[in-house]
C-alpha cells in the first residue's frame, strides 16, 4: 500500500474506509495530489476518474443512488468544486449522501493572488449537511478528526451531501509506504427514531373520513412493504396517486395523475377534494396535482419522512417523523376500512381515460407523444429505467410501465444539467441493465458524462430529438416570436451521431413508426458495446398533440 506523507489525507483516506465510504470518483488536479494518491494507493477503494467536475459529482450521485451509502468525490482548488454545485443541491433535495473533498491552498494563500484560489470555506453552505473546514499540521490532528468524523457521519445517518476542505500545501507528490497515523473512528449513531407526537388526531380523522387521498412521491424501488401497500389498495374509502417516479404499484392505485385530473371541471374538483392527505416520498412531478390540492386543500393533511416536511399545499397539519414502514405497522392495527364510493367513482372514471387514451393514440401522428408510446410498449422488464427532466419525465407519467422496471429521475432540483452522468453512473453501480430516456437539449447540455471508461456494455441511451426545448412549447407563452424559438425553444440542428462515433456507442436513427419500430427491434439485447438511439420528431407538432391529448380524454 502507498500512502500520502500527508497526514490529513491519511485521516481522510482511513476514515472513509472505517466508515465503508469505499467508492471514490476523482478529477485530475495537482493540490489534490495527495488525496489521489491516497485513495488510489489502497485496493479497498473503487476508484473512478473523471475530468469533467461536474459530470464527476453526478456520476457520483448516480453510484450514491443506487449503492444507498456515501460515494466521495474529489476535486483540486479553485472553480473545480464550484461545478460540484448543481448536484450537491440535487442530493440535498434527493436525500443522497454524497461527500465532497475539496483540495485547497494554505489558509495564508487565500486572497493574497495567488493562482487557482477561491474562498472555498462554507462554500456550499445553504445546500449542505455538514461543512468540515480542516486545518493542515500535526497540531490540528485531533481537531481533523472532529471535523472529518463529524461531516462523514452527517453524511450517513441524514443522507445528504457534505463537504470536507482539506488545505495543502507543497510538495504535494510525496508516498510513504506505512501511515504515520491511524485516526479514531467515531461511529455514526444508529437511528432510534424520536418521534414522541401524538398519532391520535391522525388515526381518529383517517377512521372517520369518507375521502381520503394518498400521494406518493419519489420513492425507491420495494421500499414500500407488501403488506402497507395491499391495506391502502383494499380501503375503498382511499385513492392512492402514484406518479412513474414512486415506483408504487397496485391495481387500485391511480398511477397517472394527469390523465386523470387535467381534464376534471369544477364540480369534479369539490367532488375529488379529500378530507385527509397522507404523502409521502420525495418530490411530486405532477403540476396539476399541486395546483388543485391547493385550490381544494384537504382539511387534514399529513406529511410521513423521518427528516423533512415540505408544506407543498400549504396545509400541512402535521410533520410525522418517522419511516414510512415504521408508521404503517403501528397504524394498521389502528386503522379501520371506511364505507364509501369515493374510490369506487374515481376508478370508473380511470377506466374511461384509459379507453379514451388508446383510442387517442391510434389516431396521433408521428409526434414525442406516440414516441414515448413506443418506446414504453418495447421495454423489456426487469431493468433500471432512468429518466431525465422536462418533457420525458411528464410523457412517462402518462403510461402504464411494468411493476420490475426502477424508475429513477433527479426531481430533487429538477435541472436536466447532470441527467446522462447520473444516469451512468447508477448503470455502474446497478446490477440490471440499464435504459436512459432523454430529451435533445439535456443530452448534449451534459455530453461531457460520454467522456469515461466505465459505461457497461448494456447501457442505452434513447433521444428524442425536437430540434429544441420542446417543453417551453406545452408551457404558456408566445411561440410566434422571433425570439422565442432562439431564447427558449432554442432551435438547434445538431445530431448524436458524431458523439457515439467519438465515444464508442453504436448509434441508430428513427424519423417515422416504421423506422422506430426497426430500431427498437433487438436494441436492447446485449451486443457488447452501448447504444445511442435518436428519434428525431417534428418540434411544430409535439405540443398541440399533447394539450389536445387532455381535450380528447373528457
Amino acid at each position: 500500500m502507498t500512502f500520502s506523507t500527508k497526514t490529513l489525507s491519511q485521516t481522510v483516506t482511513h476514515l472513509c474506509l472505517a466508515k465503508g465510504i469505499d467508492h471514490i470518483v476523482i478529477s485530475p488536479g495537482s493540490r489534490n495530489a495527495p488525496l489521489t494518491l491516497g485513495f488510489t494507493g489502497q485496493p479497498e477503494f473503487h476508484n473512478f476518474s473523471i475530468v469533467d467536475e461536474r459530470c464527476a459529482a453526478f456520476f457520483a450521485l448516480g453510484l450514491a443512488q443506487q449503492l444507498g451509502r456515501p460515494v466521495a468525490v474529489v476535486c483540486t482548488s479553485g472553480s473545480a468544486l464550484l461545478n460540484y454545485y448543481p448536484a450537491i443541491a440535487e442530493a440535498f433535495y434527493s436525500d443522497i449522501p454524497l461527500v465532497v473533498l475539496s483540495a485547497d491552498r494554505p489558509e495564508h494563500l487565500i486572497d493574497v493572488g495567488d493562482g487557482q484560489t477561491i474562498r472555498q470555506k462554507e462554500v456550499y453552505a445553504n445546500h449542505i449537511l455538514y461543512s468540515a473546514n480542516c486545518k493542515e499540521g500535526d497540531d490540528y490532528q485531533e481537531f481533523n478528526e472532529t471535523q472529518i468524523n463529524g461531516a462523514l457521519n452527517a453524511a450517513l445517518e441524514q443522507n445528504g451531501p457534505v463537504h470536507i476542505n482539506l488545505p495543502f500545501s507543497e510538495p504535494l507528490y510525496e508516498t510513504r509506504s506505512t501511515a504515520e497515523v491511524v485516526p479514531t473512528n467515531s461511529p455514526p449513531r444508529v437511528s432510534s427514531e424520536g418521534f414522541t407526537d401524538s398519532l391520535t388526531p391522525l388515526i381518529k380523522n383517517w377512521n372517520r373520513s369518507e375521502r381520503k387521498m394518498v400521494l406518493v412521491g419519489v420513492l425507491p424501488p420495494k421500499s414500500i412493504e407488501s403488506e402497507v401497500v395491499k391495506h391502502l389498495g383494499a380501503d375503498e374509502s382511499v385513492i392512492v396517486f402514484t406518479e412513474t417516479t414512486s415506483n408504487l404499484h397496485h391495481e387500485q392505485f391511480f398511477p397517472s395523475i394527469d390523465q386523470m385530473i387535467a381534464p376534471l371541471d369544477d364540480n369534479d374538483f369539490k367532488d375529488l377534494q379529500p378530507e385527509v392527505l397522507l404523502t409521502f416520498g420525495g418530490m411530486v412531478v405532477s403540476k396539476k396535482i399541486k395546483a388543485f390540492l391547493r385550490a381544494y386543500p384537504p382539511k387534514y393533511h399529513y406529511h410521513v419522512d423521518p427528516k423533512r416536511a415540505m408544506d407543498t399545499f400549504f396545509c400541512l397539519t402535521q410533520h410525522i417523523k418517522k419511516d414510512v414502514n415504521s408508521l404503517f405497522n403501528i397504524l394498521l392495527t389502528e386503522f379501520k376500512e371506511v364505507k364509501s364510493d369515493y374510490r369506487k367513482y374515481w376508478l370508473t372514471l380511470k377506466s374511461y381515460r384509459l379507453k379514451r387514451h388508446e383510442s387517442y393514440m391510434e389516431q396521433i401522428s408521428f409526434t414525442d407523444f406516440l414516441v414515448v408510446e413506443q418506446i414504453v410498449a418495447a421495454l423489456p422488464q426487469d431493468i433500471q429505467l432512468q429518466l431525465a427532466n422536462s418533457a420525458t419525465v411528464r410523457y412517462s407519467q402518462l403510461f402504464s410501465l411494468h411493476p420490475s422496471l426502477h424508475v429513477f429521475c433527479n426531481r430533487g432540483t429538477s435541472g436536466i444539467d447532470g441527467s446522462t452522468s447520473t444516469a451512468i453512473g447508477a448503470a455502474v453501480a446497478s446490477t440490471l441493465p440499464t435504459i436512459f430516456i432523454t430529451g435533445d437539449l439535456s443530452f448534449f447540455y451534459d455530453s461531457n458524462a460520454l467522456w469515461n471508461d466505465y459505461i457497461p456494455a448494456n447501457f442505452r441511451i434513447i433521444i428524442l430529438n425536437n430540434g429544441g426545448g420542446g417543453i417551453f412549447r406545452i408551457l404558456p407563452g408566445n411561440k410566434d416570436s422571433k425570439e422565442f424559438s432562439t431564447y427558449f425553444e432554442t432551435k438547434h440542428e445538431l445530431t448524436a451521431s458524431q458523439l457515439a462515433k467519438m465515444y464508442g456507442f453504436k448509434y441508430k436513427e428513427a424519423r417515422d413508426v416504421a423506422s422506430l419500430k426497426d430500431a427498437l427491434n433487438g436494441y436492447f439485447k446485449n451486443t457488447g458495446a452501448p447504444k445511442i438511439l435518436e428519434v428525431f420528431t417534428p418540434s411544430e407538432e409535439n405540443d398541440t398533440v399533447l394539450l389536445e391529448y387532455f381535450n380528447f380524454l373528457k
